[in-house]
């Protein structure tokens, strides 16, 4: 019988032992650390009789001997380790997505590592690289937008990338990766409904920053569904970014065109929403009463701001569950047809709007 290691006087009190090694299981087994190797995995235990493999085994789990992550990503460049990059933790509808991602992943094993990029191609680069270097086994990136090269650096590093509440335009490598969104078009087009069938005609728009997928099929699909109700847009106004302070800025420019007479507006976001009811506040203006607003996402809180905001729910679960089947799929399979799943939003009505007033509050 072996006696334990002496212990190091320099140790700290209450330090871990050091982690047994493959060396030191063969060690106490007598056996060659090939041997341990081929006891200790699944796939090559029946290289080696059942009592070595028993009294491997026993060793292994007296020692507390366990699989070195690390090492086993450098021999079979597999981390079981997803990186997720989202364009903005603060934004409240990325918390919902990622817990579904993270449950389903963490049901079939895998860990996720989730960086902010703050809407920043060259910061989105640079994690991707960084998460290449990690050995992460794929990618889902809420944070590509066009002109990024996010999916383009993807495939260069050899990395399955599945893009999540984010499209890459016609003809921009769409085909190439898979991408679970919001049928982004259609939900605008509900608000719309809701807004004419109140009685407005004059609805503006107030979308989200130029370049990304949401942005742009939302100031599409309201397009579109006016049209269908004989309307052209009051008016247009982009927001820079998908932020309470960009919201603002957006809606104190389009009540400060001239001759831009609107009832309603459209919003493409619900975080932008939260700026417009500042504008709306500071030029004396009451949401509702004098102009209706709608949001998109239903984002957590909505319910509870004043008045309560009208808005697009989105499948927020449903959109982190499938984009993460897909990318354990096309992990598992590269040659898989790639997939463009498309989910069904719905219209909240909630005290945000209200049919309008004889004259537009916004002239």
């Amino acid at each position: 019988m072996s006696l334990p290691p002496p212990r190091d006087p320099d140790a700290l009190p209450g330090a871990s032992p050091p982690r047994a090694t493959i060396a030191d299981v063969a060690r106490e087994a007598g056996v060659h650390a090939s041997t341990v190797s081929r006891a200790l995995n699944p796939a090559t235990r029946g290289m080696v009789t059942e009592a070595v493999a028993l009294r491997v085994a026993a060793v292994a789990d007296r020692l507390g001997w366990r699989p070195s992550a690390v090492a086993a990503g450098l021999r079979t460049r597999k981390s079981r380790t997803i990186g997720i990059l989202v364009p903005d933790l603060i934004n409240p509808i990325f918390p919902p997505i990622l817990h579904a991602v993270e449950t389903l992943l963490a049901a079939q094993g895998y860990a996720t590592l989730v960086a902010n990029t703050d809407n920043d191609p060259a910061r989105e680069a640079l994690l991707i690289e960084r998460m290449a270097t990690h050995l992460v086994d794929g990618l889902m990136l809420a944070s590509a937008a066009a002109g990024t090269g996010a999916i383009s650096l993807c495939a260069r590093l050899g990395i399955p990338a599945v893009l999540i509440n984010r499209r890459m335009p016609e003809g921009a490598g769409c085909a190439a990766v898979s991408a679970v969104t919001n049928d982004d078009r259609h939900g605008i087009g509900l608000a719309v409904d809701h807004l004419v069938a109140l009685g407005h005609r004059r609805i503006a728009h107030l979308g989200g920053p130029e370049g990304v997928s949401t942005a742009t099929d939302r100031l599409q699909g309201f397009r579109d569904r006016l049209a269908q109700h004989g309307l052209e847009p009051a008016a247009l106004r982009p927001a820079q970014a998908y932020t309470r302070e960009a919201g603002r800025a957006a809606m104190q420019a389009l009540l400060a065109e001239p001759g831009k007479g609107f009832t309603a507006v459209a919003v493409a976001n619900d975080m932008l929403c939260l700026g417009v009811y500042d504008a709306m506040e500071a030029a004396g203006l009451r949401v509702a009463a004098d102009i209706s607003v709608t949001g998109f996402n239903d984002m957590p809180f909505v319910d509870r701001i004043h008045p309560a905001l009208t808005t697009i729910r989105i499948q927020h679960d449903a959109m982190g569950r499938q984009a993460a089947e897909i990318l354990l799929a096309e992990m598992a399979d590269p040659t898989r047809p790639r997939q463009n799943i498309r989910l069904v939003p719905e219209l909240v009505i909630r005290a945000s709007t209200a049919p309008p007033v004889q004259e537009p509050a916004c002239r």
